[in-house]
């Protein structure tokens, strides 16, 4: 993937490379374990000064989103512990040997390794009941100011996955899980940190799901004709943020572009009266195709909409499937 920055933008240079870097990461461009282009690639790519590019990938590390390896270089961190997205030994695609022989296998490791029966016995009743209490909800969390990414999230996942999800601010957690500690708390990478944090006090785990690299969508603005005007409707102030750093690096002042939350009426009908072209995401697709129908009158042509309405990868809710225990 390539960094494009707009010097002439108001929007810092440093916080475009950051934000694309986030996207990347939390699109999958750049997977877990990844090794980052260096900061001398970086800045023959994108043309900022390697200190610039030095200080993003501190913010970034502060942030829990990569890890400096001394000599090595800069690496997308891996949140996966061990407990954590294990391939099944019973997936359809993949059975090495019957779920018998393959129990008397791991018996037999931890007795090798010192462990009485009672021991062993305790050992893997204690695992299968923490994962019987992480798969019992999904508590899907972010910070309160954005907490349209947390409904997305679990939009998704209320569809796909068939155990209860309800969605907590971060600033709320704590008290949730005080009142009840169990499930697993799912959050994007951006957030991931400070949650592991509230998750390893309450005996529960915090898993991060990477979101769709929204290739469909970018394709089309990357085609639209110069000066077309783009509005882009979100109930995630922090996905709009990120729509409107990504696109301008992508197209410059090419494209003229407007944002607005799917809430907040007179932006959005000023969005709908100047826009070509409108992206959405799913829960914003009904209000956006309302306010049109109230407002038709106003309007001197009809904008054509794009509907982003998948917020998360495919991979990842597979992934978070078989976690839980919920296998196809």
């Amino acid at each position: 993937m390539r960094f494009h920055i707009q010097q002439d933008s108001d929007i810092p240079a440093s916080t475009q490379l950051n934000n694309q870097i986030c996207f990347a990461i939390a699109a999958r461009h750049y997977p877990p374990g990844h090794r980052l282009p260096s900061t001398r690639q970086l800045a023959m790519q994108t043309g900022l000064h390697r200190n610039t590019i030095s200080k993003v990938y501190r913010q970034l590390e502060i942030d829990g989103v990569v890890e400096a390896i001394a000599g090595s270089g800069i690496y997308v961190r891996d949140n996966l512990t061990k407990r954590e997205f294990k391939k099944s030994f019973y997936s359809k695609d993949k059975i090495s040997k019957p779920p018998d022989q393959e129990a008397k296998k791991v018996i037999d490791n931890l007795i090798n390794l010192g462990c009485t029966l009672q021991e062993t016995r305790d050992i893997l009743t204690n695992e299968i009941d923490w994962r019987i209490k992480c798969g019992s909800r999904i508590i899907v969390s972010t910070p309160r100011e954005d907490i349209g990414a947390s409904m997305l999230i679990a939009e998704d996942l209320s569809t796909t996955v068939n155990v209860p999800v309800e969605v907590v601010p971060m600033e709320e957690l704590e008290k949730v899980l005080s009142n009840s500690n169990n499930g697993t708390i799912v959050t994007s990478r951006y957030f991931l940190q400070p949650l592991e944090k509230v998750a390893k006090q309450h005996g529960v785990r915090a898993i991060a799901v990477d979101l769709s690299d929204f290739q469909k969508e970018l394709k089309i603005l990357k085609e639209l004709n110069a000066g077309s005007c783009v509005g882009i409707v979100s109930i995630s102030p922090g996905l709009l943020r990120a729509a409107e750093v990504i696109i301008h690096s992508m197209r410059g002042s090419e494209l003229m572009l407007m944002t607005a939350i799917s809430d907040n009426n007179s932006r959005l009908l000023s969005l709908l009266k100047a826009s070509n072209h409108i992206v959405c995401d799913g829960p914003s697709l009904s209000v956006v195709e309302n306010t049109l129908l109230k407002n038709r009158s106003q309007l001197m042509r009809l904008p054509q909409i794009i509907c982003a309405k998948n917020y998360l990868s495919i991979e990842t809710i597979n992934q978070l499937k078989k976690e839980i225990g919920v296998i196809n």
